[in-house]
């Protein structure tokens, strides 16, 4: 201290009692908590939203598949047996499912193809709370519990769900009087479907605009869908569905441009340098000139050269192509004719009327 008073410092008030550091520190100790804590957040990682739609497509589609595999084995068996048990056998399916992917902690096909599991939720606040979430991809699994509702509303719900719609439907119970029971019932389940499709919509637009929870259920029992590994990629591909999406295209393009296209002049073009047929003038009269059946089927007369074809033949050619030209001797058909054929003990007679 010599050395600053010898240059004009030194104290200018003395040392600070100690009582000013501490009021110091408790001035400044809630910005610092403040600072900590924002330093220290937990990185919240957005999980695709149509990661978790496509999970759950995808076990759909396993379910359909494995579904379709096993209607093949009974396929020589007993006609409908298995379209009576068909809620039966969905429940099997996705029981079997649920065996072997979630009761065992692993995610199901669907969730491992998007590289997602299920966590849960309300286990994952303590751990946050506690400080000890780094990446925002930690958290136990679902417990016994959840796990044993998550069947019990998925497989046990829509199994309930599909007999009673099907008992409902084979015994027509919205049929019934107003006043009986059968009656009562159909009109509860119209209502429970109504609040369901409700509460479903709410869930989706909540779903949308947070990115948790697609489905009630999971909201419900708070089992959200996280990824399962943070340096992995979805493990489907897009090539098929790209695929598809050009064969739909082009499908459309198709359908629009066929009908403006006259395909009988088009089919007679192209036919015409590798046609292998007599020429239609070489045909006997009761032959159709056009399809070569004999006897003529529903006879009808070409106007005005007088040849005889089949109506359907004559009819969709003068339909398809107005300046349409007899087969036989080339000449524009303008008007149809039925032709008539009697026949009488004594021989035939033809007579013809108009049609």
């Amino acid at each position: 201290m010599s050395a600053l008073e010898a240059q004009g410092g030194g104290w200018p008030t003395g040392a600070p009692p100690v009582e000013a550091w501490q009021q110091a520190w408790r001035s400044i100790a809630p910005q610092w908590s403040q600072m900590r804590s924002a330093v220290k957040r937990v990185p919240d990682i957005p999980i695709l939203r149509v990661n978790q739609i496509d999970a759950a497509k995808l076990d759909i589609e396993m379910t359909s598949m494995l579904r379709e595999q096993l209607s093949k084995v009974f396929s020589l068996s007993q006609p409908g047996l298995l379209s009576r048990y068909e809620p039966e056998l969905n429940a099997f399916l996705e029981f079997m499912v649920w065996r072997f992917s979630i009761w065992v902690d692993k995610p199901t096909p669907g969730n491992a193809l998007m590289n997602l599991r299920y966590r849960n939720e309300r286990s994952y606040k303590s751990i946050m709370n506690s400080g000890k979430v780094r990446t925002g991809l930690e958290g136990a699994g679902l417990s016994k519990l959840q796990k044993i509702l998550y069947c019990f509303f998925i497989v046990g719900g829509r199994y309930a769900w599909a007999r009673l719609q099907l008992v409902s439907a084979f015994q027509r119970w919205g049929d019934q009087q107003r006043t009986s029971w059968a009656r009562r019932a159909w009109l509860l389940l119209q209502k429970l479907e109504s609040l369901y499709k409700i509460a479903g919509f709410a869930n989706l637009v909540l779903f949308l605009h947070s990115g948790r929870y697609p489905s009630i259920v999971e909201r419900i029992l708070g089992a959200r869908l996280v990824y399962q590994r943070a340096d992995m990629n979805r493990a489907v591909s897009f090539e098929y569905m790209n695929r598809q999406l050009v064969w739909h295209e082009f499908s459309e393009l198709l359908l629009l441009v066929l009908p403006l296209l006259n395909m009988m002049s088009i089919r007679k073009v192209l036919s015409f340098p590798f046609s292998s047929q007599a020429p239609a003038s070489s045909l006997p009269e009761d032959v159709c000139p056009i399809c070569e059946a004999c006897p003529i089927t529903t006879p009808y007369m070409a106007l005005p050269c007088g040849h005889l074809y089949c109506y359907y033949c004559l009819r969709t050619r003068s339909l398809s192509d107005r300046n349409f030209k007899c087969s036989r001797c080339s000449i524009s058909i303008v008007a149809l004719k039925r032709h008539h054929v009697e026949v009488t003990l004594g021989g035939a007679k033809t007579s013809e009327t108009d049609s």
